[in-house]
């Protein structure tokens, strides 16, 4: 047995040890076509407000751009899958729904701390220098994990495994070993169109592109102003991120419910009642949240987007807490407590805004609906 085909086995066997449920090699010259994609996509401005994908456009084109010494990628990746269909979720409407991956503890510290871990067993075996890489720096993990054989980018541009389904955390070491490359895994989409047809907001302009500026995850997460108008109602109870693309995909078949404890869902989070999150303070949001990636978006964006969901409920017993959420302070939570009593219990909100009102954003959601 060569040497080249041990490292690879040894490899593959320390980093199953580590926890990984996937495991593929790669080249960072693998994927020449992934960066005039992403090209394409900001010029058409499917990026939204995430400017950073632009200014790093080179760097995520060639790997080779953030570090030229790099000879090989060791692609990762650990599965999430869930122990319900997401799906479920949308049929509770006094609930709200936050996404799969942001459940249980922050993925980027669990993967990190495996990655560092199988790492240094790698330094110590074979004395390489190395970069470890957890969707934290312009790399881009998912056409680098198709080129290492993990799966491919379905039509919702996601990774999909023939193992997994749809439910696979990412993540990367670049080393200055030269590891012999494993077979890129070809596309099993086929006629299938269900992850496109699911999509509440047409988020989609067509196979294997998505537009940012209208996918909920996007939406909930992301943006920072008021949720444009037309994707309002389309968000029914999604809080958080949305699962539905990925949860429609038939190759979910095959997944598995995830093994770590750490990725697994908080009971607390699966179905959260929308009534207290309404009437969560700041440092309240930060207990709740703690160690989950959701804390990243601060209370205010969270409680706006609570406040969509609660004026999709068609609830009225979700009346007091927006009517309280007027007077918050952040105009972008105000605003939505406008929009939710227009949708819940129009005669409870004031015929004019208050004097003291000077957000224009807040204002806007005053006036006439066309």
């Amino acid at each position: 047995m060569s040497d080249t085909v041990a490292l690879r086995a040894a490899i593959t066997a320390q980093a199953r040890a580590e926890g990984f449920d996937a495991i593929g090699f790669t080249r960072p010259d693998a994927i020449p076509e992934a960066g005039q994609r992403l090209a394409e996509a900001i010029e058409a401005g499917h990026h939204g407000s995430m400017h950073w994908m632009a200014e790093t456009l080179e760097r995520r084109s060639h790997p080779n751009a953030m570090w030229p010494e790099g000879r090989s990628l060791i692609m990762l990746g650990v599965n999430y899958g869930p122990d319900e269909n997401p799906l479920d979720g949308l049929r509770d409407h006094d609930r709200g729904l936050i996404s799969v991956y942001a459940r249980g503890d922050d993925y980027h510290e669990v993967i990190k701390a495996r990655l560092k871990a199988l790492a240094r067993w790698l330094v110590e075996e074979t004395g390489c220098a190395l970069k470890v890489f957890v969707d934290t720096a312009p790399l881009m993990e998912k056409p680098l994990a198709a080129a290492a054989g993990l799966g491919w980018q379905g039509k919702h541009t996601n990774l999909v495994s023939r193992d997994f389904g749809s439910w696979l955390f990412l993540g990367a070491i670049m080393t200055t070993l030269e590891i012999p490359a494993d077979a890129a895994e070809r596309d099993h989409c086929g006629s299938c169109r269900a992850c496109l047809a699911i999509c509440p907001t047409d988020a989609f302009p067509r196979p294997y592109a998505l537009d940012a500026r209208r996918c909920i995850s996007y939406l909930t997460i992301e943006h920072k102003g008021p949720i444009p108008h037309e994707f309002r109602k389309p968000m029914g109870n999604r809080i958080y991120g949305c699962d539905d693309c990925l949860a429609a995909c038939p190759w979910n078949k095959f997944a598995e419910t995830g093994r770590n404890l750490k990725l697994a869902a908080r009971e607390h989070l699966k179905r959260p009642a929308l009534a207290d999150l309404a009437r969560l303070d700041d440092a309240a949001f930060r207990v709740l949240f703690a160690k989950s990636p959701v804390k990243r978006i601060g209370r205010d964006r969270f409680v706006r987007n609570v406040l969509i969901a609660i004026g999709n409920s068609d609830d009225p017993t979700l009346v007091p807490p927006a009517f309280d959420l007027l007077a918050d302070p952040a105009p972008a939570v105000r605003g939505a407590a406008v929009w939710a009593l227009r949708q819940l219990a129009p005669e409870r909100l004031p015929a004019r805004p208050p004097a003291s009102e000077d957000d224009p954003d807040v204002l806007a959601e005053w006036a006439p609906i066309p």
